[in-house]
């Protein structure tokens, strides 16, 4: 009688181990498609960095440095690309606002090569790069959504062009 007790003890503690393995699989794999879902989103390519907010001088043109960074293993074609088919790096303000961007001095782009063709050079920007702006704001308090487009491409390919947001609280006394 004891034994058979002892086996029947056997198999729903074998069966109660086997359901709790088959749960955590079952959650792992979930988990694991979650995490790669095509659908999941991905980090940009070129990140906004900073200035959230400036105060400036109202009426007076003022300098401010905008610094953006691109994603490992990818860069984006500078302001100036050596070749008109390429879509170049731009900043543009709402052309409505109550806050202008007088003017926008991007850096020099960096030489760079495809493996496949070495000597041809493209002007592109990698890691980080400041845009070195200049606004005119009226009095207040501006809550500025500039955009910055871009053009990202890796080793192999080029991704389509981009915007992104560069939100700026502006404040002009």
């Amino acid at each position: 009688m004891f034994t058979k007790r002892l086996a029947i003890a056997c198999a729903a503690f074998t069966l109660t181990l086997g359901n709790v393995a088959v749960q955590s699989a079952t959650a792992q794999t979930a988990s694991s498609a979650i995490n790669t879902h095509p659908l999941r989103a991905k980090p940009l390519p070129v990140t906004y960095l900073f200035p959230e907010q400036v105060t400036v001088v109202a009426g007076k043109p003022t300098p401010i440095d905008l610094h953006f960074k691109v994603a490992d293993g990818l860069h984006v074609n500078s302001h100036n690309p050596h070749t008109e088919d390429l879509v170049p790096t731009t900043l543009k303000l709402p052309e409505n606002s109550d806050v202008r961007l007088t003017n926008a001095v991007f850096p020099p782009g960096a030489d760079f090569a495809f493996p496949a063709d070495p000597k041809e050079k493209l002007s592109v920007y990698t890691g980080e790069f400041t845009i070195h702006a200049e606004l005119i704001a009226t009095k207040g308090d501006h809550l500025v959504e500039a955009t910055l487009r871009y053009q990202a491409c890796d080793n192999q390919i080029c991704l389509p062009p981009h915007s992104i947001p560069v939100t700026i609280d502006v404040i002009a006394k």
